[in-house]
């Protein structure tokens, strides 16, 4: 178990090294970030200014939803195309199967990694870029990044979990293209990334709860920015762990049926 432990953990040392060699992607990335920030910013601000009780939402809070979703943008994995999608289209994922690791838990790691050093490059400067042009309203007290931090750590392990089972109908389908097209701009959405949660019509809002898309940016951000405190906050970390648990089952559903469904042709 020890020693299983080790090999993610090196798997994870790994992703973070593998990102690193991408600098001028991630300086696109922040440059990219930056622009819908502001974009994003402009309007909601303007919309706080123009509506009083603006989804219980003022400059400073809105700025912290803001600043701190796009700051994320780069770790959350909606726009990642997992390894396991050309693993699977070259059957390369036969060799995957015979190795002693679990297939879902490798890549995961592996995923961590990466997404824990795009939060230096992009995260960060974004985070402090609109701290000093728009304000943010943040906690003054450590535990709301405290708790935000597992928070996050569940948020990102989450959207890399949705994102891989989607992927796994690759066994099944000649191309996941549409699939994880629509799984992106539904997942987008009913996480909160064009307008917080808050701002949606109660029926809507049911519908966004129903799944784990919360989880992945709306909750998160809530927790680390002190919108949500004690043992609401607490609640939004054990909703989180029950969706990895639904995800990681899923997952590894999937897989298996997958490795039935499995031919690999030529030598």
């Amino acid at each position: 178990m020890r020693a299983e432990v080790g090999v993610y953990w090196q798997l994870v040392k790994a992703g973070f090294r593998r990102q690193t060699h991408y600098r001028l992607a991630m300086v696109a990335g922040l440059i990219t970030n930056l622009v819908f920030g502001f974009v994003r910013a402009a309007v909601l601000t303007a919309a706080v200014h123009a509506n009083n009780g603006f989804g219980g939402y003022d400059s400073g809070t809105i700025g912290a939803y803001i600043w701190l979703s796009q700051g994320l943008l780069g770790a959350i994995a909606f726009w990642t195309l997992p390894d396991i999608v050309e693993r699977i289209r070259t059957g390369d994922v036969a060799i995957d199967f015979l190795r002693p690791i679990d297939v879902q838990f490798a890549h995961l790691a592996e995923y961590l990694g990466r997404a824990t050093y795009s939060l230096l490059p992009r995260g960060l400067p974004s985070m402090l870029v609109g701290a000093l042009t728009f304000g943010l309203a943040l906690p003054t007290t450590a535990g709301p990044y405290a708790l935000g931090v597992i928070s996050l750590a569940a948020a990102i392990a989450l959207s890399f979990l949705s994102m891989f089972a989607v992927c796994l109908a690759g066994f099944w389908m000649v191309d996941t293209r549409g699939l994880r097209a629509l799984h992106m701009i539904c997942g987008t959405f009913l996480a909160g990334l064009f307008a917080p949660l808050h701002l949606f019509p109660e029926w809507l809002r049911a519908i966004a709860y129903a799944t784990p898309f919360p989880s992945m940016l709306q909750w998160p951000i809530d927790v680390i920015s002190g919108r949500t405190t004690g043992m609401a906050a607490v609640g939004i970390v054990v909703v989180q762990c029950l969706w990895l648990g639904v995800l990681v089952a899923v997952g590894q559903l999937v897989l298996r049926a997958g490795r039935r469904k499995l031919e690999v042709q030529g030598g």
